[in-house]
This record gives structure tokens, sequence and C-alpha cells, in this order.
């Protein structure tokens, strides 16, 4: 009979794993560039000057958290 090695196949398995997508979180990734590239495009639409352009930039770089924000205050 032959011998494992444990943290060997551990190891092989964590590789493995790794690849798939629903394992390592990269899709997430995708889904927020696209957020933010999205949000950034309406802030530019909507802005009236240089400077409001600025900060629908910065805006659209922190969505997210105002989003979650927004919605813990609702919740709560």
């Amino acid at each position: 009979m032959k011998k494992r090695n444990l943290k060997k196949d551990l190891f092989k398995r964590g590789k493995k794993n790794k690849l798939n997508c629903s394992h390592c979180g990269a899709c997430g990734g995708g889904i927020y560039f696209f957020g933010l590239i999205g949000a950034a495009i309406y802030y530019l639409q909507t802005a009236t000057s240089f400077w409001g352009g600025v900060l629908g930039i910065l805006k659209a770089l922190v969505w997210p958290a105002i989003l979650i924000y927004k919605l813990l205050g609702f919740l709560s």
C-alpha cells in the first residue's frame, strides 16, 4: 500500500482551487472594475466644471463604501 504525504496532497488541492473563480474571488474584482468605470462615466457626464469632474472621479473610487454606509443607515 502506498503511503500518502498529507501536506503535499493538501498543497496540490489548494493550487487546483485557486484556478476556480469561485474560490479566489477574482470575479468580484471584475465586477468592481466595471462598476468603477460606469460610475466615473456617470459622474463625469454630470460634472459642470473641472473640479466637479475631479470630485466625480474620487466619488467613483469610493462608491461601494458610500453605498454600504447608506444601506446600513437605512437598515438601522
